[in-house]
């Protein structure tokens, strides 16, 4: 009988055992992210909303914690790292449905700001508590000490690519680039 190959693990493809390190944990952090928008997302339909809609609302209710009356549709694009087209189209369904509304900008009158509105911070408190009870369901797969591990890894992994962004195209590093807002 002959000696396994170091590329060849019991029950696994070995295609996969192949693959560069590098590789295989991408394809991993990429279904795990897959995963977890499974996971969350039955919380925010039980509201009638989306996880990109979430993410908007909980960003524009952490603006107004730090005392900003509303963000332009630039600086919620920046925050929550998606391009402005895909946010207005998010922002129109949220303003349809009366948690979010369009204001010009004080400075600017091309610019708009969205604010939330009553409607709106009522939701964020309702889900809130379900989406604090849901991440921690989602995350108890890992002890405390792991959760901390990979809250530093993903930090360092976050603070890489923002470089490599800054690098290539010369932009300042994004208001909110290391921090998770969903």
């Amino acid at each position: 009988m002959s000696a396994a190959s170091p590329f060849i693990s019991s029950g696994v493809d070995s295609s996969i055992d192949a693959e560069p390190a590098n590789e295989r944990a991408f394809r991993d952090l990429v279904r795990t992210i897959g995963l977890l928008e499974r996971v969350m997302q039955p919380q925010f339909a039980r509201f009638g909303i989306s996880g990109s809609q979430w993410a908007a609302l909980r960003t524009l209710h952490r603006a107004e914690l730090d005392g900003q009356d509303g963000l332009r549709v630039t600086d919620l694009s920046d925050r929550l790292l998606i391009r402005p087209p895909s946010v207005t189209g998010v922002i129109d369904r949220l303003e349809r449905i009366h948690l979010v509304v369009r204001d010009p900008a004080p400075d600017d009158l091309r610019s708009r700001t969205v604010r939330l509105t009553d409607s709106g911070r009522q939701l964020v408190g309702q889900v809130t508590g379900v989406y604090a009870t849901q991440v921690e369901r989602a995350l108890s797969g890992l002890v405390p000490d792991d959760q901390h591990e990979l809250q530093r890894l993903l930090g360092r992994l976050s603070a890489h690519l923002q470089s490599l962004l800054d690098e290539s195209n010369g932009a300042v590093p994004a208001q909110g680039a290391t921090e998770m807002n969903a």
